[in-house]
């Protein structure tokens, strides 16, 4: 835990405090805050208070009391629920207003963690609860130098898997070779641990329809054949097999073929050219020094669908949060599954991956991007027309 550092963000945040709460594991923002371990066995709630200025406390159950020993301050014991009671006012003495893994109307549900009934208990006794979702994107969403370099390392191996796949799809399907999209997405895992790499989850091989399926998962029986004239969706995301790594996590499109069909190449345009639009107006505002959040460049990449008249075939938010998980904890690009209105932060990277699923096809660009101080940049090749197999 980083005292200073986080006590600093509670006064330029104008909190009083920071309140974490835990009970059997449920929060597992607050372990990695604190940065407590999450392996033991946590059957009665503790809390743990840092004020803007001062010491930190906690509260402890006496069956229990050893939970917060690691970290500092005074720990106050209870068994009776009336001596909790009584302990959180002794905790929150002096705070009218603090933070707690909560989110209005669960708007970053990565964040609301800490239940309603816990939120009105603080309330009960006076305190304002706030979100902590810009705190959490600080301490959680931010990448050391380090993280940025195994991230680029992981891309410069993903991206090679990723020309090896389409080879391998291009030289089979020309000789008539069967392969299926099972095969393929088994082709990428064994490359992925050739080369170092991990993910949480083996990559979508989509063909065709498939490819409007945007979380598709080829079945080891039955899926679908990769021929001459399909279309292909390939998405991946690993990260180099390393502590505190982070992920690279891409999709690109390919047609097995000379001449895309139309409707394809057409649909495609449109999705880069939103993900253009996406990429433009965060980089225009980190140059300006302007705040932009989440929501704008997701109403702006939707916007420019919309312009097409493509909007019925939109299924999901334009981006999320990439970190340590490939679904990160901090800003997503979002105002279409939930409206998120954290600030894009300097060293914090998240996707931009505006996609269109149709009846008989889907297509789908994804790239990330990673924001600096004054600037943002892809962080891998950008894809700008169909790659021909």
């Amino acid at each position: 835990m980083n005292l200073d550092a986080i006590q600093n963000e509670l006064r330029r945040a104008g909190l009083d405090g920071w309140l974490f709460f835990d009970h059997h594991l449920r929060d597992p923002l607050a372990y990695r805050v604190l940065g407590l371990n999450m392996t033991g066995h946590v059957s009665r709630r503790w809390y743990y208070f840092i004020p803007a200025d001062g010491q930190p406390r906690g509260i402890v159950h006496r069956v229990e009391p050893y939970q917060l020993d690691t970290l500092p301050g005074q720990k106050i014991l209870y068994s009776r629920w009336q001596e909790q009671e009584l302990a959180l006012r002794r905790l929150l003495a002096g705070a009218h207003t603090v933070a707690m893994q909560y989110s209005p109307q669960c708007s970053v549900p990565y964040v609301a963690n800490v239940d309603a009934g816990t939120v009105e208990l603080i309330r009960g006794l006076g305190i304002e609860v706030v979100s902590s979702a810009e705190l959490i994107q600080v301490f959680e969403a931010k990448w050391t130098s380090e993280q940025f370099e195994m991230h680029l390392e992981a891309g410069r191996r993903v991206d090679l898997i990723r020309e090896e796949t389409f080879d391998f799809i291009r030289s089979a399907t020309r000789a008539g070779q069967p392969i299926d999209e099972y095969g393929v997405q088994q082709l990428v895992m064994r490359r992925f641990a050739e080369c170092g790499l991990v993910t949480n989850h083996p990559p979508i091989v989509g063909v065709n329809a498939n490819a409007s399926n945007s979380h598709y998962s080829p079945p080891e029986g039955g899926s679908s054949p990769i021929r001459r004239g399909d279309l292909v969706l390939l998405d991946l995301w690993a990260k180099l097999g390393a502590p505190a790594a982070v992920y690279y996590d891409v999709t690109w499109m390919a047609f097995c073929g000379d001449d895309v069909p139309t409707p394809m190449r057409e649909a495609f345009e449109v999705v880069v050219a939103a993900r253009d639009t996406g990429i433009r107006l965060v980089q225009e505002a980190m140059t300006a020094g302007r705040t932009l959040r989440g929501f704008e460049v997701d109403d702006a990449v939707r916007g420019c669908i919309e312009s097409h008249g493509m909007a019925e075939f939109i299924r999901h938010r334009t981006g999320h949060s990439i970190g340590q998980e490939v679904h990160g904890v901090g800003a997503n690009i979002d105002n279409y599954e939930t409206h998120d209105d954290r600030c894009i932060i300097p060293w914090t990277c998240f996707s931009v991956e505006p996609a269109l699923y149709f009846p008989h096809f889907g297509v789908r660009t994804e790239i990330n991007l990673f924001v600096e101080e004054r600037s943002a940049r892809a962080t891998g090749e950008i894809q700008n027309e169909f790659v021909r197999l």
